[in-house]
């Protein structure tokens, strides 16, 4: 499945470490996301609230089905987290960029997941989707 069809065909996003802090990249990225259509379901164990929505310290303590994974921790934690992702029943892993974990992607794929790795999803909906605000779909001159 290409990342343009993910994007359409996906509409709920765990974001595992998003934070409430605006500078951080996981809310800016959630922020856009959410604004784009997409139901934002924060994890994070130090937060109770982000973008308006509920947080949950894990995957596992969602009480709703979720088609996305969105990571923002290190490599060293995305294990875990797919595995936990894999429980649940979420179709896509997706990886920030930075985030890279060969091991755990190859977990994800055997599982029958898409999995996206050191990619934005941000950016990849500006290029492949239409933005809230009209901008988005660049063209290759940039």
């Amino acid at each position: 499945m290409s990342i343009k069809e993910i994007l359409e065909k996906y509409k709920t996003i765990a974001v595992v470490g998003l934070s409430s802090h605006p500078w951080r990249a996981s809310f800016s990225v959630s922020r856009y996301m959410q604004s784009a259509g997409y139901r934002i379901i924060p994890v994070n164990p130090l937060e109770t609230e982000v973008l308006g929505e509920m947080a949950y310290p894990t995957l596992d303590d969602i009480p709703e089905p979720f088609d996305i994974v969105d990571i923002f921790r290190r490599p060293e934690y995305v294990p875990d987290i797919v595995e936990a992702a894999i429980r649940r029943g979420a179709r896509v892993i997706w990886m920030q960029l930075g985030v890279v974990n060969e091991a755990a992607a190859a977990l994800g794929r055997a599982a029958g997941l898409e999995v996206v790795m050191d990619r934005c999803i941000l950016q990849d909906h500006m290029q492949y989707l239409p933005s809230p605000s009209g901008r988005g779909r660049r063209d290759s001159a940039g």
